[in-house]
């Protein structure tokens, strides 16, 4: 496994990756969610249940927008998905932005909400599931998680299914491992590039459960002057 990087010097990382060596964001972001969704398979074939559904409930950062590759891949396994989207579709941007497209074209199942989130509907989209993919905030996001993330997050633990967390469980800061108010207790949580340094921590580990590191493709020279 690759020595933790903070957030920080995984963001340089992927803005070099973009700006000094032409790789296109939405690479990166195919690559990260296509890792996540083999995982994730994988995890599901282990427990025998490749075949059951699963909720992807997404933020409207790049976060989310990992969680809509995700959808495509586990879609194209013939896993039955659905996605719950926190935010307005209108205000996604970006790699986000088109891979939403990409899943409307799809004809995927998708569902919107805003805060105050509608808890009842909310819980009547996650029943069924075997699993739940936290793919809301990502290593950008700091503070106490708001409206509608914050009864998502403690929705999401309460409904008693295993809980995987795209690249870190929401609300966890993942360089000091110090978890807000309202954070996801991850089963499994997949990592980019590197894992993060407050996935070590004894706050940081018992919210990331079990740790996986993808790779998304960035070139290894990147990573010469941080790590050997």
């Amino acid at each position: 496994m690759p020595l933790p990087l903070t957030s920080h010097q995984i963001r340089e990382i992927d803005r070099q990756a973009i700006a000094d060596y032409g790789m296109s964001g939405l690479v990166l972001m195919e690559n990260a969610g296509r890792g996540a969704a083999t995982l994730l398979y994988r995890l599901m074939e282990e427990d025998d249940r490749a075949h059951d559904p699963v909720a992807i409930v997404c933020g409207k950062g790049n976060n989310g927008g990992d969680g809509f590759v995700i959808a495509r891949h586990l879609d194209f396994r013939g896993i039955a998905v659905k996605v719950l989207l926190l935010a307005d579709p209108n205000d996604l941007r970006g790699d986000a932005a088109t891979n939403f497209r990409i899943l409307e074209k799809a004809e995927l199942p998708i569902q919107i909400f805003d805060a105050p989130l509608d808890l009842e509907r909310f819980d009547r989209e996650l029943l069924g599931s075997a699993w739940l993919v936290d793919a809301m905030l990502g290593t950008g996001a700091s503070g106490e998680p708001r409206s509608p993330y914050a009864e998502a997050i403690d929705r999401m633990n309460a409904a008693g299914v295993p809980i995987f967390a795209v690249d870190l469980p929401s609300g966890l800061n993942c360089d000091t491992g110090q978890p807000a108010q309202h954070t996801i207790r991850a089963t499994a949580t997949c990592t980019f590039v590197a894992p993060k340094p407050g996935f070590f921590t004894s706050s940081g580990a018992a919210y990331r459960g079990q740790l996986y590191v993808e790779d998304i493709g960035v070139p290894r020279r990147l990573l010469y002057p941080i790590q050997p």
